[in-house]
């Protein structure tokens, strides 16, 4: 069962979201609702799966939906239709208490904006969410200070903010969520503002992480290279509609839609698939057995290269058909281990770029290895370069439109144009109970002022005299 479960969400903002609900569930467009209406649609009818463990990216362009859907996870916005299920239980049921207990303990956020204390030091910043909790000022000092060393600013903790760079300041971000211990890390556009280089670091560091600690991770992005490196799972929205969810290489080789195939369009392919997706079952593998065995295998195959694997599958090396005649018109004593050849290997855990020279100088496919040391299968030069033609990707994704007959028509209305989410601030008065849940003004301050897409525009006139009156 999927850790967290996202089951027909959809969020429209405005005075009469329930009223506006039916127009959307009778085929009323973004577009045209806003126009009518004055409503606006965030989410449509959002449903995926996250499983435990995996880093899950949620990408598209500002006014997708991205930063809206993530905020239904800790119930900053709650639904207008829909359910959210976390590891088996509906968030929408909790009352304010469990709901309080529910976002310090189970998940953990952080922001695009850093949202750190500027009175408060890299320690005290980092402890912050140990202090909501009431763990003690010696145990939470030593948490904090484990997790700063652990992000590489061990030596910073008497510092503030002020007198840290962008990349350290996300640093005291990632280990003040880091540092709860939560089940559940939300990071809505975290890298966004961080210099290129900066960038690429806390991407790596985030992965490292990860291996280690193994948190479930939401991660909000409008950066289709940091998604493919970081992301074991990736859905792609556009203007509140799920276009695709799947892995890296999914997405690239199947884009279940024009809008997909375009965003993918200009990635380096060779950089972000790894050698399983070009890998195919080798045509002869020897056993240990005697060389006149072996040659009569492989002349009966006609195959002029065989792969020697040992008892227990381990890989021993590659032996051509030359090699094996001339051992056996010798009487050489030796066995097909002594005859294999094990260089020209290649980790079944590489990228293809990394694995290019190799299979690029050589005449015969390329033995691929696991981690355990045996023999996964071989790959072809010529099944590489297909695998990086973009009209090759492109061609396969026109064949899945057409046996989709309008499927992506009737997900995403052909005139519909990108609306910009809704800031935070503006979200907080259609919460319901979490409104009402008791936060400091440091915390509450920290999450309002960040605006994660960066650009989002107000909402309608109307809308927002309504809000007033609400909050």
């Amino acid at each position: 069962m999927a850790l967290i479960s996202v089951e027909n969400v959809t969020k429209i903002f405005g005075p009469t979201p329930k009223v506006a609900l039916r127009k959307v569930k009778a085929g009323m467009g973004k577009t045209e609702l806003l126009a009518e209406t004055g409503h606006t649609l965030g989410l449509s009818d959002v449903s995926l799966s996250i499983e435990e463990g995996e880093i899950f990216v949620i990408m598209g362009l500002s006014g997708s939906g991205k930063s809206t859907l993530i905020r239904h996870f800790n119930r900053l916005i709650d639904p207008t239709a829909g359910k959210i299920v976390v590891d088996g239980e509906d968030v929408l049921r909790l009352s304010v208490r469990e709901l309080e207990k529910y976002r310090r303990k189970r998940m953990s956020m952080v922001f695009q904006r850093f949202g750190l204390f500027p009175h408060r030091t890299v320690l005290d910043n980092v402890a912050y969410g140990l202090e909501v909790q009431n763990v003690g000022v010696d145990e939470r000092h030593e948490r904090a200070r484990t997790w700063i060393a652990r992000v590489g600013l061990d030596g910073y903790e008497d510092q503030f903010p002020a007198q840290l760079s962008g990349g350290m300041q996300q640093r005291v971000g990632l280990a003040r969520a880091l540092a709860t211990d939560a089940d559940i890390l939300l990071m809505d556009e975290a890298f966004s503002a961080l210099d290129p280089l900066i960038r690429s670091q806390m991407q790596d560091q985030l992965v490292d992480l990860q291996d280690q600690f193994k948190k479930t991770i939401v991660f909000i992005t409008h950066d289709l290279d940091e998604a493919l490196k970081i992301g074991d799972k990736i859905a792609i929205l556009k203007d509140g509609v799920l276009s695709q969810v799947g892995t890296p290489a999914e997405i690239l080789m199947h884009p279940a839609d024009d809008y997909v195939a375009d965003f993918v369009r200009d990635v380096n392919r060779a950089r972000v698939l790894t050698v399983d997706v070009v890998t195919q079952p080798p045509k002869l593998r020897l056993t240990d057995e005697n060389l006149q065995n072996a040659l009569d295998a492989m002349r009966r195959s006609g195959e002029d290269v065989g792969y020697v694997v040992g008892p227990t599958g381990s890989y021993l090396g590659l032996v051509t058909e030359d090699k094996l005649a001339d051992a056996v018109a010798s009487s050489d004593d030796s066995s097909l281990a002594d005859l294999a050849d094990e260089s020209h290997r290649v980790d079944a855990s590489s990228s293809i770029e990394e694995v290019l020279p190799a299979v690029l100088d050589t005449d015969h496919p390329v033995p691929v290895i696991s981690d355990e040391g045996e023999l996964t299968g071989v790959v072809y030069a010529d099944k590489v370069g297909s695998i990086l033609s973009p009209s090759a990707v492109h061609a396969e994704s026109n064949d899945n439109e057409a046996l989709d007959d309008g499927a992506a028509d009737d997900a995403q209305p052909s005139d519909q144009t990108a609306e910009p989410d809704a800031p935070e601030s503006e979200f907080r008065n259609e919460n319901g109970p979490g409104n009402n849940i008791q936060a400091s003004s440091e915390e509450v301050n920290a999450a309002s002022e960040d605006d994660n897409d960066g650009d989002a525009d107000k909402l309608p006139d109307d809308q927002a005299s309504e809000q007033q009156k609400t909050g």
